[in-house]
């Protein structure tokens, strides 16, 4: 199906044509039309599938029609992160070179010359905000923002907001805007916590689900079985006979961010970090050197797993398994594409075994395992049961020799340890 076949307005077609958009993708193909219709909806597909324009193209063909008022916001935009933020509201404009409609991205990290320009456009009646969370709710706490006449409210990647904590926040906006308008939610999965999101911020939404949280068929995607300390000889070994270029390795940590970083440029690689301690202006910096390609390499935690707009990349590596198979999904989909080849490479440790069997079965297939180098010592089997059972073996002879305890069964006594156990691991946090 082609953009041509909708009845967009002429200033639609126009910026269409300028950016070479012609033949619709499968999310835009099922989505713009009720939403030209004035559906609420909502789409479930994975990322860099076109959902920006699926939802954007209709709100703005509507603005162009000229039956919503000049000096207030029509529409608000929610994104995770300010990554995401950005994406859009560069979206925003390539699509409305042609259009008189203005839009402003707000999202935190920024200076005072960003927060006066952002004070600016609320004021003005900016006709879309593209903003996050967190920022769009300090704005309203200082009465900077009238949300009464808002017509289009939009989520995208509404998973990723529950899954930082933004349950509230979004329910708090909701709250502001009027009772009549439309409604669109996109997600890349469609957990519990979204369906009820839905229910409580949507009027008889209109469902489009596709292809549910699977890598793209241009991926190739590889791993290596191997020990913790092997990691690092893996990753120089893939750029042993090959410069790197457009490589974006992901682990889950942010320290980790840093000994990697540290360890490859040591080997003259150029190299990038990305986490979130950095603040806006070294972000965009980093993201700024990467796209221009001053930088071959990015280590990143999961914080540019999602919303970032760069489509050659050429390999993604994780350095470490992701817990969660949706996590994996996105870190992978940041090769391959609109429709490009890419490489993903997973190392894959003894500890993390049994998580990269989960990923292989809820994608329904078995990831090619390499087998590492030679020089770089022996490899572990795969044998994530095995790691498995040993599991459930020592919970339950923990569980079984407890009982005994409590029952005072033929157990030598243990001296008494006086004041707490201070060599006792902390638990780490989950955050970045």
């Amino acid at each position: 199906m082609y953009f041509t076949d909708f009845d967009f307005e002429d200033e639609v077609l126009d910026a269409l044509d300028a950016m070479r958009f012609e033949e619709c993708t499968p999310i835009q193909e099922k989505t713009i039309q009720p939403l030209l219709d004035g559906r609420d909806l909502i789409g479930v597909a994975q990322t860099g599938t076109g959902k920006t324009a699926a939802y954007l193209l209709p709100v703005l063909n509507k603005l162009c029609s000229g039956n919503y008022p000049d000096d207030a916001i029509n529409c608000i935009i929610m994104a995770p992160t300010r990554e995401l933020a950005q994406q859009i509201d560069r979206q925003v404009e390539g699509f409305t070179y042609f259009m008189s409609v203005s839009s402003v991205a707000v999202y935190g990290g920024n200076d005072g010359q960003r927060y006066n320009q952002e004070l600016r456009g609320m004021s003005s009646g900016a006709d879309i905000i593209v903003a996050t969370p967190g920022r769009l709710i300090s704005h309203i706490n200082l009465g900077n923002i009238d949300l009464s006449r808002v017509s289009f409210f939009i989520l995208d990647e509404a998973d990723r907001m529950l899954d930082m904590g933004f349950y509230n926040d979004i329910m708090t906006i909701a709250k502001k805007l009027p009772a009549k308008r439309q409604t669109m939610l996109f997600s890349a999965t469609m957990p519990q916590e979204i369906r009820n999101l839905a229910k409580n911020i949507l009027n008889n939404p209109i469902h489009i689900t596709l292809s549910l949280a699977k890598p793209a068929d241009g991926i190739k995607q590889q791993c290596y079985i191997c020990h913790e300390q092997q990691k690092i000889g893996l990753t120089k070994g893939l750029f042993a006979n090959t410069k790197p270029e457009r490589v974006i390795l992901f682990t889950s940590r942010k320290n980790k961010v840093r000994d990697i970083s540290l360890a490859l440029k040591k080997c003259g690689y150029n190299v990038g970090e990305m986490h979130s301690d950095l603040s806006q202006a070294e972000r965009d910096d980093i993201m700024y050197r990467f796209k221009s390609r001053q930088t071959d390499i990015l280590v990143a935690t999961d914080i540019l797993a999602r919303g970032i707009d760069i489509d050659d990349i050429r390999l993604v590596i994780n350095f470490d398994v992701p817990r969660d198979c949706d996590d994996y999904i996105h870190r992978v989909g940041r090769t391959a594409r609109a429709g490009s080849e890419g490489r993903a490479i997973t190392f894959v440790s003894v500890e993390d075994q049994h998580f990269f069997r989960r990923i292989e079965n809820f994608m329904k297939q078995e990831v090619e395992k390499l087998p590492v180098p030679e020089e770089l010592g022996s490899a572990p089997l795969y044998a994530p049961e095995n790691k498995k059972e040993g599991n459930r073996r020592k919970r339950n002879s923990a569980r079984h020799n407890g009982g005994n305890k409590k029952r005072g069964a033929q157990h030598k006594p243990q001296a008494k340890k006086e004041g707490h156990n201070h060599n006792k691991r902390p638990r780490q946090s989950k955050k970045e």
